[in-house]
């Protein structure tokens, strides 16, 4: 049963925290426009790291991976895809210029689910922006490496009009005013996951109805931070908030504030993200800081090329130069030469 229905989400009482993440969200919209007013430049770059980002998080998470070295001009339209996986990172960013390049308002209702389904797919497969037509399960995969179903999603005969339903469920919500919109966006992506109405590419279309509610809220942080990106660095959390969210699900028991505090904090980390970086590229270079912030958030060994990958318009040249700082800060340090080289962290702060 749909969670998305007025009279259930009128009666939610949402605890404290959860409260105080509602009012930093509305705070940080009020603020935006301020943080907005900067140097084009540097919303230029914000916005184009943001697209990369979010092409290749969205399909990582679905296990869609390219090369570090055809991310950028596969995202950029500066190539055309070899494979599957190209296809699908190139579909995705289809998908965004969509939402946000869109002057007039996008109708939330069926057909515009079905578009951005056939273009994340990358409009190749027979059923891109088909709705499925077998049942399907959410399997997990276990260590041992056994499989379990983790959730039993709305057959596919069903399908059709249980995304019209939740399509009108939204439109009432919005029009009843004690229920804040926040919440009606984070139950509407919470209901489309439980419905699953595609056999593939559910968690990439989840992310785009993500951006496209917030659009229409008036929250515009998903066009200079990637949420997609928050999501992948939690994604822990956010299957663990999911499997949790949909128990119960189909008798309408679900418990909905786990996921709607899950929600409220990534758009949060997404606001205080934006400011950030917006301050720092006021401060220096945007370019310089781009780098340095592609840098900060590599764990792991990284090369030259995925650094590049990661950050839009920039030369080699600069990005060596930017390491080599780093290098002599203390702050990374160099295994091997040429291509190969491995970059990791040494200790300390960027």
């Amino acid at each position: 049963m749909l969670s998305l229905r007025p009279e259930r989400l009128s009666q939610l009482s949402l605890p404290l925290g959860t409260g105080w993440l509602l009012g930093a969200c509305m705070e940080a919209r009020g603020k935006q426009d301020l943080w907005s007013r900067q140097k084009p430049e540097v919303l230029a770059a914000l916005r184009e790291q943001a697209i990369i980002q979010s092409a290749e998080s969205s399909n990582r998470i679905e296990g869609v991976a390219v090369r570090p070295e055809r991310l950028r001009p596969l995202v950029l339209g500066q190539a055309r895809p070899v494979d599957r996986p190209e296809e699908e990172l190139q579909g995705y960013r289809r998908a965004l210029d969509w939402i946000f390049k869109r002057r007039r308002p996008i109708r939330l209702d069926p057909a515009t689910v079905l578009k951005l389904h056939a273009l994340a797919q990358g409009g190749t497969t027979g059923d891109a922006g088909r709705f499925k037509r077998r049942d399907n399960d959410i399997v997990e995969i276990l260590p041992n490496g056994e499989r379990r179903i983790r959730f039993v999603p709305t057959p596919a005969r069903e399908t059709p009009e249980a995304v019209h339903q939740l399509c009108e469920n939204h439109a009432a919500a919005l029009e009843d005013e004690r229920i804040p919109p926040l919440v009606v966006a984070a139950t509407f992506v919470l209901d489309f996951l439980c419905i699953h109405p595609f056999r593939d590419g559910n968690g990439r279309v989840s992310r785009l109805l993500t951006t496209l509610l917030l659009e229409q809220g008036g929250f515009v942080v998903a066009r200079f931070v990637s949420l997609e990106r928050l999501v992948e660095e939690s994604k822990v959390e956010y299957y663990r908030c999911l499997e949790e969210c949909s128990r119960g699900w189909h008798q309408g028991r679900n418990d909905l504030l786990p996921w709607i505090a899950y929600f409220l904090s990534t758009l949060r980390r997404a606001y205080q993200e934006f400011e950030r970086r917006v301050q720092g590229m006021a401060e220096r270079p945007a370019k310089t800081e781009l780098i340095r912030d592609a840098v900060g958030r590599r764990d792991e060994p990284f090369t030259l090329a995925e650094i590049r990958a990661q950050v839009p318009g920039v030369s080699v040249q600069l990005v060596k130069k930017v390491l080599a700082e780093l290098k002599r800060a203390g702050v990374l340090k160099v295994v091997g030469h040429g291509r190969g080289a491995l970059w990791k962290k040494a200790g300390g702060g960027r």
